[in-house]
């Protein structure tokens, strides 16, 4: 394909339909107050939104892939939009409103390879960012707070209480995954952007309802937060592929503490330094690439708070007797861990509170007694350990204000689940657009429930067993091989090469499956970075030469899922790829989470592969009782 060809890829453009957007929002308001049911001062409230646009639209004729870092920047004549919301209110009213955008005409390119970019231009001219760079996606439902429908791209939510005039500005752009080759040129795609509007009480997020939703007494407030306590109250919730519960509600900003319910993985903390800041451990958490937690989140600038403060104040009190920590170590980032306070309040100290999930794992609390420690959880006890042992990984976030819940009651088997993260009628959608975390059918019989991983090749998608295999309920154990380098020459990896393909997958699956895959099999010794498993150094800058193509593989130390545990009962420890040194690998198991053992030595068997980009979902919501099932597109 010549470059002029190319250049003409995609023509990309914007349509604003000025009455809709008007007529939606004023009628929306207008029926409101015509209320007879409500108060007299509100009745006498009104409101007038008007939506104007600039001459600025986009029809790109240079729709070459391109990479968020450039979409998101471009300022050329054709490369954004402008627009303005403005309003009038009058009287006490609360306005809840919503810009979406709604793909409309016969476009000839699929919408997974379209980004759009949406900011707010200040006083002083610079850009908010009010939604990262996103794949156009239509939401499922609709939105009964600000009367969006469903099937349209939510792309910014809020409210107002008083007159106020906002500029926005979009960017749509072609993903840098989209290949052209062979597309044939003069490809087309076109949404149009909506305002809508109504009045009503502003919506209440996420923890609030939680609270409420809670029997008298399953609550301690300690004039900052609230926190949920108990045995197993009902404060699961399910986000980006992963449950979690509730922690704690902040009492002034109303954000929403998170933990994982589960282990996500297993790695030191650092190497002799017990502070947060600056460890393995903030990196591996705040990691925005494929290799960390933070970078396989869902829409996080969407749901959580981006600069959260971390209290990681070193404290030597024993359970029942800690007391919030003053503050004197506080660390901003994205995602965190609970400290020591924070697991005390969930129960008082109690060995039976939701917070134990019979794993060990890192709090981010420290402790000095003649070295570096730092505080783990085990089965309601504190331990402290050296921050060069490896143990659990249970991330933290707090969810935003804004973040509404859209369904569930809060149980494990039908948790929490929050707007715009409850995708329905999946049939049809690439597996490789979905979520790490996510469950999927794979495989026979009783091996046959799998998660997904990360999209780490960029196009595929790769996943691991849920739990190692198992022949007739009882888990298969083997040795890893000769020596500490996985091929299929290796007893482990000529298993999963030849008979796991055969007896546990199966032909229909395996047609599935990339034919080859690069493992990385660099040494992590102890005390070492989790990066050394794939990279030369802790930079990331060049990739170990140390790798094999094999179809199967293990999951590596430190990779996300690489720590999955249900609990302490009925699980198997099972090896990882990565060599712990010559003569070891490291396995991980519900105690220490990640040691090394002898390669002869027996163990479980947790497979690991990539499926193909073509592969798609034909039914399930990703949930543990409703995986995705999976087909090949043609």
């Amino acid at each position: 394909m010549n470059l002029k060809k190319k250049e003409n890829i995609v023509i990309i453009v914007i349509l604003v339909v000025m009455l809709i957007a008007i007529i939606g929002v004023s009628y929306a308001a207008f029926n409101f107050s015509k209320q007879g049911n409500v108060p007299n001062k509100i009745t006498t409230g009104s409101i007038t939104m008007t939506y104007e646009e600039s001459d600025n639209t986009i029809s790109l004729g240079n729709a070459l892939p391109t990479r968020d870092a450039t979409g998101t920047t471009r300022l050329k004549e054709g490369e954004y939009f402008d627009f303005t919301v403005s309003s009038e209110i009058t009287g006490e009213v609360n306005i809840n409103y919503e810009i979406s955008a709604k793909e409309v005409g016969d476009g000839t390119i699929d919408g997974s390879n379209i980004k759009l970019y949406l900011t707010r231009l200040t006083e002083d001219g610079t850009e908010e960012q009010l939604m990262s760079p996103e794949t156009y996606n239509e939401e499922s439902t609709s939105n009964k707070f600000t009367g969006r429908p469903a099937n349209e791209m939510s792309l910014y939510t809020s409210s107002m209480n008083s007159s106020e005039s906002n500029n926005y500005r979009l960017r749509m752009y072609v993903t840098e995954e989209y290949n052209p080759q062979g597309d044939g040129g003069g490809l087309t795609f076109k949404v149009q952007v909506n305002v809508y509007g109504k009045a009503g009480d502003k919506p209440k997020g996420a923890g609030e309802t939680i609270i409420e939703n809670l029997n008298s007494g399953s609550t301690f407030d300690d004039g900052t937060d609230t926190f949920i306590t108990g045995t197993d109250p009902n404060n699961y919730i399910w986000y980006s592929g992963k449950l979690w519960r509730a922690v704690s509600i902040n009492n002034e900003a109303k954000t929403t503490k998170l933990v994982t319910q589960w282990n996500i993985s297993g790695i030191s903390f650092d190497d002799d330094s017990s502070a947060f800041e600056g460890s393995y451990m903030e990196d591996w958490l705040n990691d925005t690439t494929v290799d960390g937690f933070l970078g396989n989140l869902r829409e996080p600038e969407k749901f959580i708070v981006m600069d959260a403060k971390w209290n990681a104040t070193m404290d030597d009190r024993d359970l029942g007797s800690i007391t919030r920590p003053d503050g004197t170590t506080t660390v901003t980032d994205a995602v965190g861990l609970l400290n020591v306070y924070e697991y005390q309040s969930s129960n008082n100290g109690g060995t039976n509170g939701y917070l134990n999930n019979g794993l060990i794992w890192f709090t981010l609390t420290s402790y000095l007694y003649k070295k570096p420690l730092v505080y783990s959880v085990y089965n309601g006890k504190l331990f402290n350990i050296g921050p060069s042992d490896a143990s659990g990984v249970r991330p933290s976030i707090n969810l935003k204000s804004g973040v509404e819940i859209l369904d569930g009651d809060g149980t494990i088997d039908n948790p929490y689940r929050l707007e715009g993260d409850n995708d329905n009628n999946l049939s049809g959608t690439y597996l490789k657009n979905r979520f790490s975390g996510e469950y999927i059918n794979f495989g026979n019989n009783e091996n046959n429930l799998y998660r997904i991983v990360s999209h780490e090749n960029g196009i595929g998608t790769k996943i691991t067993s849920v739990e190692p295999l198992k022949d007739s309920g009882i888990f298969k154990t083997m040795a890893f091989g000769d020596n500490t380098t996985f091929s299929n020459a290796n007893t482990i990896g000529s298993f999963l090469n030849g008979e796991y393909l055969i007896n546990y997958v199966g032909s229909e699956y395996a047609n599935m499956i990339e034919d080859t895959t690069t493992w990385y099999i660099g040494t992590v010794g102890y005390g070492a970075s989790y990066k050394l498993a794939k990279y030369v150094d802790t930079n990331m800058s060049n990739q170990t030469s140390i790798t094999v193509s094999t179809k199967i593989g293990l999951l590596r130390h430190g990779e996300l899922m690489s720590g999955q545990f249900n609990s302490s009962e009925n699980n198997k420890d099972y090896w990882t790829l990565t060599p712990f040194n010559t003569s070891q690998i490291r396995t991980l198991n519900t105690v220490s989470s990640s040691a090394g053992y002898n390669t002869s030595a027996t163990d479980g068997v947790r497979p690991s592969l990539n499926l193909r980009s073509n592969v798609v979902i034909t039914s399930g919501d990703g949930t543990k009782n409703n995986p995705f099932t999976l087909e090949l597109a043609s």
